[in-house]
């Protein structure tokens, strides 16, 4: 059952981004990113999760980057990884989007 991790209204980040925080409810997680746009496109996205119940509400920061996906492509870039471990919470933090129009769409499954 795939899940799009959340971003305000939509689930598509342009430019330097941070996702809401999501709970996980499963050690087992894959993780797509794609990147969409005109000519050249580019984008970073790093995936970090946290244990702290202060950090998954916003009010602490003590994210860890458990990996980092490079995306690019013309029109269209996708890449991803699957992991296997028992983190509370998750989110996307994207960061040099480039390319006409570009967005970031980042997707969990579980």
């Amino acid at each position: 059952f795939p899940v799009t991790i959340p971003r305000g209204s939509n689930n598509y980040a342009t430019g330097s981004a941070n996702s809401d925080a999501i709970y996980k409810e499963s050690p087992y997680s894959a993780f797509q990113a794609i990147v969409t746009g005109t000519g050249s496109v580019a984008a970073t996205v790093a995936i970090q999760v946290s244990n702290e119940e202060a950090t998954g509400q916003g009010t602490n920061s003590n994210w860890i980057t458990i990996a980092t996906i490079s995306l690019s492509g013309t029109t269209t870039a996708t890449d991803g990884f699957t992991t296997i471990a028992p983190w509370r919470f998750v989110r996307a933090v994207t960061s040099g989007v480039s390319g006409t129009g570009a967005t970031v769409e980042v997707i969990m499954g579980v």
